[in-house]
Order: C-alpha cells, then sequence, then structure tokens
C-alpha cells in the first residue's frame, strides 16, 4: 500500500519509513541534487559571454542568451504537466539532464571547431530545450519531500548557489572563463545530475482522472491560475524583474575586464555569496514579515544593484554583483515558496513550471533583446557608456517595484480557481 505525504505526493511504506526515522539521507539527498544541478548550470551560463566573445560570436550572443527564454515558453509546462500527470518528475529529470549533457557537448565542439554561428546558436537553443524545465523539476522534487517549505527550502536551496559558486571556481581556476571547455564541464557535471536520480526515490505525482485535452497536455491548463489576484500580481511582478535581470550576466563581466579585473567568472560569484546568506535567513524572515515586504525589499535590492554599477567604479561594481544576491532570492525564492503554500500540490509541478515561463520565458525574451538592443544604443567609439546602460535598468526595477506596492494585496483566502486548479491557503503570511 502507498501512503500519501504531507504534500499530497505518493511514496511507498520503504520511503515513508525513511522519512520518519533517517531525516538526515532525506536531506542530504535533496542538497546533493541542488548542489549538482546548481554547479552544472553555472558552468554554462556564467562563462558563455565571455566564450562567445573570445570566438568572435558577439553578433549570435543576445540571441545566445535569449534562446532560454525561447525555450521557457515550450518545455518547462510540457514536462511540467508530464510529471504532474503521466511520470515521476524523478524520471523526468533523469532523461532531460542526459539530453543537456549532449547538448552542451555539441554547443561547446561547435564553438571550438568555428562551425557555422548559427548552427552553433541551434546547439544552443537545443541545449536551452533540454535544461529549461530541470530547474523546476528539481524544486517540484525537493517541494514534495519537504514538511515546512518556508523553513526548510531556503537552507537546501542555499546548496545550489554553493554549487553554482563552486561551478564558477572551478571554471575560472581551469583558465577556462574564456574557453569551450567550460561547456565540456558543464557537459560532465549534468551526467552526474543524471547518474544522482537513479540514488532518488520515486515520486508518484498525483494523476488526474478523466478525459486530459491537449491543452492540459502541454500544461496550459495552468494559466487558470492567473485568475486568482494575487497570484497574478507575483507572476507578473517576477516576469517583469527578469526583463532588467537578463542584462547582469552578459554585460557584467564585460564590465569588470573594462575595469581590469581578471577572473570575472569568479567574481561574479560575489552575488551567489549573499544569496547563500539571504537564503539562510530567509526562514525567519518569512515567520516575522509580510510577503509584500519581503519582495518589495529584493526589488529595492535591485535598484541599488544596478545604481551602483552606474557609478563605474572598481568598488561600486563589485557591490553591485554583491547585492544581486539579495535581490534574486527575496524575489524569486520567496515567490517560489509562495507557490508552494498556495497551491495545490496536484498543481505543483505546472505552478512551478508557469512561473520559469513567465520569467525565463517572458521575461528573458524580452530581457535579453531589449537590454542587448539598450546596449548597443549605449556604444560609444571609447566604450560602452555604463553610467547610462545601468543608470536606465535601475529606473525600470524601480517601475517594477511601484507596481507591486500598489498591485498587491495580500488580504484573505485566495478565491476558489475552476475546476482542477484548487488554491486554498494553506496559512501561508502575505
Amino acid at each position: 500500500m502507498k501512503l500519501r505525504g504531507a504534500s499530497g505526493l505518493c511514496y511507498s511504506p520503504r520511503v515513508q519509513a525513511e522519512r520518519r526515522t533517517l531525516p538526515w539521507v532525506e536531506y542530504t539527498e535533496l542538497t546533493a541534487l541542488f548542489l549538482i544541478q546548481g554547479a552544472a548550470m553555472g558552468m554554462w551560463f556564467v562563462p558563455l559571454s565571455t566564450v562567445l566573445d573570445a570566438h568572435g560570436l558577439h553578433a549570435i550572443k543576445p540571441f545566445a542568451f535569449a534562446a532560454t527564454a525561447v525555450a521557457a515558453f515550450v518545455s518547462p509546462l510540457f514536462f511540467g504537466a508530464m510529471a504532474d500527470r503521466h511520470a515521476s518528475p524523478v524520471r523526468v529529470l533523469r532523461w532531460l539532464s542526459l539530453a543537456t549533457a549532449a547538448a552542451m557537448a555539441m554547443a561547446a565542439t561547435a564553438i571550438q571547431l568555428g562551425w557555422n554561428p548559427w548552427l552553433v546558436l541551434a546547439f544552443i537553443q537545443l541545449h536551452a530545450l533540454c535544461s529549461s524545465p530541470t530547474w523546476s523539476l528539481a524544486s517540484t522534487i525537493v517541494f514534495s519531500r519537504l514538511r515546512d517549505s518556508k523553513r526548510e527550502f531556503g537552507p537546501i536551496r542555499a546548496m545550489a548557489t554553493l554549487g553554482w559558486m563552486a561551478g564558477c571556481w572551478l571554471v575560472s581556476a581551469l583558465n577556462a572563463d574564456a574557453s569551450t571547455r567550460a561547456g565540456f564541464n558543464g557537459a560532465v557535471a549534468w551526467l552526474a545530475v543524471a547518474g544522482f536520480t537513479w540514488l532518488l526515490p520515486e515520486v508518484e505525482s498525483p494523476k488526474s482522472t478523466g478525459h486530459v485535452s491537449l491543452s492540459q497536455r502541454f500544461g496550459l491548463d495552468a494559466l487558470a491560475l492567473l485568475k486568482n489576484h494575487d497570484h497574478r500580481v507575483v507572476f507578473i511582478t517576477a516576469a517583469l524583474f527578469n526583463i532588467p535581470l537578463a542584462a547582469f550576466y552578459p554585460y557584467t563581466p564585460p564590465h569588470l575586464k573594462e575595469l581590469g579585473f581578471t577572473h570575472t567568472t569568479a567574481w561574479m560569484t560575489l552575488g551567489q555569496v549573499t544569496e547563500i546568506l539571504a537564503m539562510l535567513l530567509l526562514a525567519r524572515l518569512l515567520t516575522n514579515w509580510r510577503l509584500k515586504r519581503i519582495i518589495a525589499a529584493g526589488l529595492a535590492c535591485g535598484v541599488m544593484r544596478y545604481a551602483l554599477c552606474a557609478l563605474d567604479g572598481k568598488v561600486w561594481i563589485l557591490l553591485g554583483v554583491t547585492l544581486h544576491g539579495c535581490a534574486f532570492t527575496l524575489v524569486f525564492i520567496t515567490a517560489q515558496i509562495y507557490l508552494d503554500e498556495r497551491i495545490d500540490p496536484a498543481w505543483r509541478a505546472r505552478a512551478q513550471a508557469l512561473m520559469s515561463l513567465l520569467t525565463g520565458g517572458v521575461g528573458n525574451l524580452i530581457g535579453y533583446l531589449g537590454t542587448g538592443w539598450w546596449f548597443s544604443a549605449n556604444a560609444r567609439p571609447g566604450g560602452e557608456n555604463w553610467p547610462v546602460f545601468w543608470g536606465g535598468l535601475a529606473a525600470v526595477v524601480a517601475g517594477v517595484l511601484a507596481y507591486f506596492l500598489i498591485a498587491y494585496r495580500g488580504k484573505g483566502a485566495p478565491p476558489h480557481v475552476p475546476s482542477e486548479p484548487r488554491t486554498g491557503n494553506r496559512d501561508a503570511k502575505t
């Protein structure tokens, strides 16, 4: 007989016994999953800008980063719906990790051998299609095994950031900041993610009954979650914040390099230091602060981050990079916990996937293309006009902060969503 846990997902009696008697094993599994996956993601995404520049691929750089946005329109909801209805999220993550490793290796090979830039971009797009759903799936697996997400998720999620930092440090230690070795090492890390999933117990998602329409198979029914006002405001705020955020990784490393820094991939991890600290403090903040105040504080940190970068000095840009972690955690991690607290377990994977679509899809697509245009508009013969570039982005984040403060209510229980997506308030502090 299978037993249903507090999260709404089903476990065998053996797994239930492990949850009661071996909590340290469970904790180690979840932290290790995030640690390895964080390293795999950081080893490719952070140095990608300098790798493309070093191989004369400046023209496709905005499109290379926008590839993740294009993928986010399709794959997270599709694979999220699959994990909710048809297959264990552990199995889906396993096969996607293998595909991501293969695609990353092909992209690195194409760059190294100097293939046609558009073929390089095609491999980068394939990699994005495979990797885009993996983060929301890993989060779903972790949330399904937590007893108190507000208290437990922050410290466990911090391990992904630590893995991201370790991956970046390894890239710089190997002098691969501008080398395709970063991509090959990342492919090996994704193979490790796939191998690790064999150590995780299977998670059987609640299955819906009756006929499943085409829109449900593609996860489009998750859009019903936007009918709730506060849900909609949180989703939109995260998507809007991701637009200026998209400039951080493509354009901060060149700015650091222009100011005389070397090993830019390692310097970028300063943001992850504060990200870890913020995650460790998040449980206390969620207990003592209203959600509106936490997200507003994150958006305010985002304004300060770009305002400091606009000062165009070594100390100021390092301070701006450092503030990135606070802004990211207080907005996006809080939003993930909000979804786990207020969305029915049967819809958890699709809710996280919808967040990925709006942030990684809508937000990133507009962000990478828009900030690429903004970067070109501020180009001058002697170099980039960094004060105007970063100052304009700081103003955009300030606008997002104003929208959130005005629009978010946080009053009472959310209304019932028709049909399957029940969105009862599970005592989340709003």
